[in-house]
């Protein structure tokens, strides 16, 4: 694996973004708006009650951390499709560049636009609303290391179906974090949902952080051991993703599907 490779494939996605404005904005404009309008709410929410029920740090918090994953995840997807919607994505494998390098180049890209999106996120919660995220303690780096290694593991895998689908299969991608975010439990405790659910939150590594977070602002603890298997879940889906990513290339190049890209169609 040659990190002058892997590090091409950022230096595309850098070109691209200093060159386009409207790719820059996204990178903070939608996470700021959620800030804005969460954080309001949540402040609306602390004046109805009597003694203050600490929607901020529950409700904005758990907003922060959820956009977070959210912009990992297209932090590798839209990499991705950026060389799919510009056709360019065999003409990288027309070099001598792997499938671990190009997955490498998206992963590091991932991490520089979500690193972005995660300090204006902590700039507007903290400026405007005095949510310190570091109140959570050190429990904060495994909250942002699970989350994120879910996050690039979906993006991954959102990759590899646009791969094997065609091009018109992205819209299958952007409704990923909505459809698991009821069972993660991003807004309230997992024991409320019913037991087919439960046990599909259970094999979900962010319902491990929301239920931390919850316990660290409720007791100033949280559960090592809940800790432990989030992130070994969350491990284990990243290398489960990036395998079927593997397998899903090697079946488009011995199909001869990799050839046959169709905005027009999905099969």
């Amino acid at each position: 694996m040659s990190p002058d490779r892997t590090f091409a494939i950022v230096l595309r996605q850098y070109y691209l973004m200093r060159g386009s404005f409207s790719r820059f904005i996204p990178l903070f404009l939608w996470v700021a708006i959620d800030m804005v309008l969460w954080g309001f709410l949540s402040r609306y929410l602390d004046s109805l009650t009597a003694h203050g029920m600490g929607f901020v740090p529950k409700l904005l918090g758990a907003v922060l951390l959820w956009d977070f994953l959210t912009r990992v995840m297209q932090g590798v997807t839209i990499a991705f499709l950026e060389d799919v919607w510009s056709r360019n994505f065999l003409n990288f494998f027309a070099t001598p560049l792997s499938v671990s390098e190009y997955v490498g180049g998206l992963v590091i890209t991932s991490i520089l636009t979500s690193s972005v999106g995660l300090a204006v996120m902590l700039a507007l919660a903290t400026t405007l609303f005095g949510l310190s995220f570091f109140s959570y303690g050190l429990v904060s780096i495994p909250f942002i290391a699970i989350l994120f290694l879910t996050g690039i593991s979906l993006g991954v895998l959102g990759c590899a179906m646009v791969l094997r689908l065609g091009p018109a299969s992205e819209w299958f991608i952007w409704p990923i974090p909505i459809l698991i975010s009821p069972f993660a439990g991003v807004f309230y405790p997992v024991s409320v949902l019913p037991a087919w659910m439960r046990a599909v939150s259970y094999a979900l590594p962010p319902s491990y952080v929301f239920e931390g977070m919850r316990a660290s602002l409720a007791s100033g603890t949280v559960s090592a051991g809940s800790m432990a298997v989030g992130g070994a879940l969350a491990a284990a889906y990243l290398a489960l993703s990036c395998w079927v990513f593997k397998r899903t290339y090697r079946y488009a190049i011995r199909t001869g599907l990799i050839a046959r890209y169709s905005a027009e169609s999905v099969a």
